[in-house]
């Protein structure tokens, strides 16, 4: 029998990307931005979120994340906004290391406001903070009223709710009331805003949050 010593892998990972979320956020700070890390499930509505803003507001910029692809990417980039765009291949999650690298491309002093479009999940991103000043999960009412309370563990970690295509919640057979009680019973500090980017309602909420 050998004696080894136990190494969590896992731990030290997240410990290292800490502190690279604190420089990202240093960064951001020193020149005056204020960002935001959008998780959400592919087709949730993030890429709709910061098209939004990036036609309400001068000065913003992007930094998307996928698996693969550039669809999100070409989507910001042809509304003249600064992007970059990051692959993650395997990994289903963005990381602060990748996120600090990316900013070396964008025109920082140009910048007010940044989006984090994380990859399209709502698990693998929990324990990597980007050094975003803001965490927001998007969800929409077609994954299932239920989606809440089958991903407690990125509420805990998030300051914001955005249920999107709420529209369309009757025709899903979503009960949105469901959905911001669950939001509520896991993390009673957590904003619930119920919106829909296609008909443009609930956003008068959602800037008071952006905005500021």
């Amino acid at each position: 029998m050998h004696d080894y010593e136990k190494i969590d892998v896992g731990s030290d990972l997240i410990e290292e990307n800490d502190k690279e979320a604190l420089k990202v956020n240093q960064v951001l700070k020193d020149h005056d931005i204020r960002s935001f890390d959008l998780v959400g499930a592919i087709g949730s509505g993030k890429t709709s979120i910061v098209e939004e803003y990036a036609c309400k507001l001068n000065g913003v910029g992007a930094v998307v994340g996928d698996v693969s692809g550039e669809d999100d990417y070409q989507r910001l980039r042809e509304i003249g906004i600064p992007v970059v765009n990051l692959n993650t291949g395997r990994e289903c999650h963005l990381d602060a290391h990748l996120v600090r690298h990316a900013l070396s491309d964008l025109p920082l002093d140009e910048i007010e406001y940044l989006f984090f479009e994380n990859v399209g999940n709502l698990v693998c991103p929990t324990d990597f903070k980007l050094g975003a000043d803001h965490r927001i999960v998007v969800v929409s009412v077609t994954e299932g009223d239920d989606v809440v309370n089958k991903h407690p563990m990125i509420l805990k970690t998030s300051e914001l709710l955005i249920i999107n295509k709420v529209d369309i919640a009757d025709a899903v057979d979503a009960d949105v009331d469901r959905m911001v009680r669950d939001a509520e019973r896991i993390n009673s500090d957590l904003d619930v805003i119920r919106v829909s980017m296609k008909q443009k309602t609930g956003l008068d909420k959602l800037d008071k949050v952006i905005i500021q």
